[in-house]
Formats: C-alpha cells, structure tokens, sequence
C-alpha cells in the first residue's frame, strides 16, 4: 500500500463524537513516549501529521485520521504516564476502554512496545486486557534502529516467554519498526492492506 493522502479529521473524547462512517479502523496506542506520533508520521509520510513531543503523555484525545479516503489511523493516548494526575489518568483509561469496546469500526488495534527494553509489566498487563476483551490487536515494537539484531532478538522472546506464561496459546502477529529509518514500513501497510482487502470484500456493514 502506498499512502497518498492523510487528512486530519476529529479530535475527541467521546466515542460516540467519533466518525460516524463505517470504515475500517486502525487504532494505534503504547505507552507514552514509545514513539507513536513518530511511527504515524513515518507511515503516512507527513512528519506534521501527527504532532511529536519529548515532553510523554502530549496525545490526550482519540484522534481520527482519514487515509487513502477509505480506512482510519486512530491515534490514541498513551497508557501508563506517571506524571498526569490521577484523574486525568482514570479519564484516559474510562475513554480508552469505551473506545476499545464499543468501537464498531476498530478491525485491529496496534499495541506499540519500545524494544530497547525487557519485557515491561505494564506492556504485557494491557495486552493481556486486551485478549481477555477479544479485541483484535498486534505488536509493533519501536526504534529499533537503537540496539543490535542480537538485542531485538532477545527481547522479542523475552516478550513471547511472559506471554506465554500468562496463558496465551501464542505469541501475537508483531512488527519491527524505526521511524528513523523506515523499517518495517512497507510489511506494515501491505499488513494493514491485506486486512482492508478482507473487510471490503466481506459482506459485512463494512
């Protein structure tokens, strides 16, 4: 898939404000500063599409981006920032989960993971959320232009070793990606235009 157009659409807190049209949507979400707006921006190639910030916990609505005229970018708040308030975090988490369960539109979310770290309890506690929920999702570990192959390698079965003790069957579909240098662009987009291809062609309220 080559994306031509990327346009910015809403910004809300409210599922029910959310687009009303019935196209397949992609949901993107990690802990904050994981490199998410980075990711979009690399995806979409629009370095101003999504905006960054070194500063976590910058993205604090459900975001909607219409791409290729025909499916959504969800750009959602980070989980797990220490330094919102307490009420602020309760309000994320209310939305985000409103989001997650009654979003018709989501054919898949995108669980992002920093892969220059070990398996991060909190990563694996939202995605075991996640499948509990049945929610369809993938792993898309980022920047890992940062460490070595060996390095990605570890960490990936460091992952797949608590998941799998946490009674998963298997380890989820997963990406490897740098925003940096483009890795995993391409498998991405072709990923997520296999998935259109297939709701499209259901028939389905899609």
């Amino acid at each position: 898939m080559k994306i031509t157009s990327a346009e910015f659409i809403i910004s809300n807190s409210q599922v029910d404000k959310c687009p009303k049209d019935f196209l397949p949507e992609y949901a993107f979400i990690g802990r904050s500063n994981v490199g998410k707006s980075s990711l979009i921006n690399m995806l979409t190639n629009n370095k101003n599409l999504a905006k960054t910030s070194g500063k976590p916990g910058k993205t604090q609505l459900i975001n909607h981006f219409l791409i290729n005229k025909n499916w959504f970018l969800v750009d959602l708040p980070g989980y797990g920032y220490a330094k919102v308030s307490k009420k602020t975090k309760n309000i994320f988490q209310q939305f985000i989960t409103n989001y997650f369960e009654t979003r018709e539109q989501l054919v898949c979310a995108f669980v992002l993971i920093d892969i220059r770290h070990e398996a991060q309890t909190i990563d694996i506690e939202f995605m075991s959320y996640m499948g509990e929920s049945e929610i369809p999702f993938c792993i898309i570990f980022t920047k890992a232009d940062k460490i070595s192959k060996t390095k990605i390698d570890s960490h990936i079965a460091a992952y797949k070793k608590k998941m799998l003790a946490n009674n998963w069957a298997e380890m989820p579909q997963y990406f490897v990606t740098s925003s940096t240098e483009s890795i995993g662009k391409e498998t991405l987009l072709n990923y997520i235009d296999e998935v259109n291809l297939a709701v499209f062609k259901s028939q389905n309220e899609f």
